[in-house]
């Protein structure tokens, strides 16, 4: 609970899967967590039913983005926050995003801030100084809050703001994660980013490409284009 306000966390699982357990426990041992969706595809390990309260939800269709929707339709949490079940991001840090839902309706999370970022994390210069221009890019076209960072997963939303971009969100992979922010820009809702530890993956998890890298800017240069110009 965050005051009289209930709390859901969504773990969408779409790789990786053998630090879930230690995943779940870290954000559910910060005492704030009402309830803890994780969500799939496929079936998980059963370690995590014995170890954890989380309850498992399998989607109908295949997604890191379409596990997220799914996720927030399957509660009803006054707040609900976002996070990846790979260990990039610490439990302590939920306690910045519910101190700002108090007064925005979403809070992103952001990975760009160096003393945060941990060895191996994956977080380059190169990718920290594109995520942070792109940020720059939807700031000063949506005239929106201050961004640096377009595709940090650690987020939280109230029901008003989910409400104002989920009908608008729909790219079924990570690009979710950084469609979401573009049109929280666009519907002008109520949002702020602040700064969150971003560490090194726990256990073995695939590395994306310099390719992937490069793919993955081009299609959020070109959504960012879409959503302002061809609206």
């Amino acid at each position: 609970m965050w005051g009289k306000k209930t709390v859901s966390l969504i773990v969408p699982v779409s790789k990786g899967k053998n630090s879930l357990v230690e995943v779940i426990q870290d954000f559910d041992s910060t005492g704030y967590v009402d309830e803890i969706v994780v969500v799939s595809d496929q079936k998980t390990e059963e370690d995590y039913k014995i170890r954890t309260r989380a309850r498992y939800l399998v989607q109908k269709k295949s997604g890191f983005g379409i596990a997220i929707k799914e996720g927030i339709k399957s509660t009803k949490s006054d707040l609900l926050i976002i996070t990846e079940p790979n260990g990039s991001f610490k439990g302590k840090d939920i306690l910045k995003l519910l101190s700002y839902s108090d007064d925005f309706d979403t809070v992103f999370g952001s990975r760009t801030h160096l003393p945060l970022i941990q060895r191996g994390s994956g977080m380059t210069f190169a990718r920290r100084i594109i995520d942070d221009i792109f940020g720059k890019i939807i700031t000063f076209l949506f005239f929106s809050p201050p961004l640096t960072d377009v595709g940090c997963t650690l987020r939280l939303t109230n029901r008003k703001g989910w409400n104002k971009v989920s009908k608008e969100c729909k790219a079924p992979s990570e690009m979710f994660l950084t469609e979401w922010l573009i049109v929280a820009a666009k519907n002008k809702v109520r949002f702020v980013e602040v700064p969150v530890n971003f560490s090194a993956p726990l256990g073995l998890f695939p590395k994306n490409s310099y390719l992937h890298h490069s793919l993955r800017a081009i299609k959020i240069f070109s959504f960012i284009l879409k959503e302002r110009f061809l609206l």
